[in-house]
């Protein structure tokens, strides 16, 4: 029987990670004795998020990125090898979403989706790749959605950009498991986070399709969790989807 390895030592680079889900992971990630690398382009969330980590013994530096710049994330990866070692983990958190109807062309809020949600999970990959492969190890975690892998009204560029990060994923999964690398996707539905409080810019849409009021939604601690188990596990062993949902809103 296999035993879960410890997860103490290892390096993981976290996107996204001045609040919310990424903070959450790399708080957890933390506690386990990982070293973290917290990304965003929040500075002084971000340092922040980095002073509670190491105020209770962990290892975590920051790093000002905006996972839309591909020289950034480089630069990111590279800082992060430097001062902490090579990425055994990558959290690929960075994300934004809007409630839109189609029918509003709101083309700025698209493109915005597209280029964090989609380019800017791309740019981590391709920072980090090349290394893992050459070290036939590695962990690659997406935060991906409840809406990729069913459509919802009301946010349909988001729920595109996730079923692309479902779709890439699956794909890349079958391409680098020979190399060591796992490749998982974590799918949460409705999550408290700071992103969700922020001003709508298609009140029609909000007030057609928001439904997060209506029960208890999921906190960012519990999707840590998941990053956490599937982190986890034995190296012959791949947790390749995790789907976490408030219990009243099933897909």
């Amino acid at each position: 029987m296999s035993e879960t390895p410890s997860l103490s030592g290892k390096v993981a680079m976290i996107t996204g990670a001045s609040t919310g889900i990424g903070k959450a992971s790399a708080v957890a990630l933390a506690k386990l004795g990982v070293k973290v690398a917290l990304a965003a382009r929040s500075e002084d969330a971000l340092q922040k998020a980095v002073e509670e980590i190491t105020s209770q013994g962990g290892t975590a530096i920051g790093v000002k990125t905006d996972v839309t710049k591909r020289d950034q994330v480089k630069a990111l990866a590279a800082e992060t090898e430097s001062k902490l070692g090579p990425v055994d983990i990558v959290v690929n958190s960075a994300g934004i979403w809007y409630y839109t109807l189609m029918t509003n062309l709101k083309e700025d809020a698209w493109e915005e989706m597209i280029d964090i949600n989609c380019k800017g999970v791309l740019n981590s990959i391709g920072a980090v790749l090349d290394s893992m492969v050459k070290r036939k190890t590695g962990h690659i975690i997406n935060i991906s959605s409840d809406s990729g892998r069913r459509p919802f009204e009301g946010i349909a560029v988001y729920g595109g950009t996730k079923y692309f990060v479902e779709g890439m994923t699956a794909c890349m999964r079958r391409e680098v498991a020979q190399h060591g690398i796992r490749m998982t996707n974590v799918q949460p539905g409705k999550v408290a986070t700071p992103g969700a409080l922020k001003a709508p810019i298609d009140t029609a849409a909000v007030e057609l399709y928001n439904t997060s009021t209506e029960v208890q939604v999921l906190d960012a601690e519990d999707v840590a969790r998941a990053v956490v188990y599937a982190a986890s596990q034995p190296s012959h062993v791949a947790v390749n989807e995790v789907l976490v949902q408030p219990l009243l809103r099933p897909v």
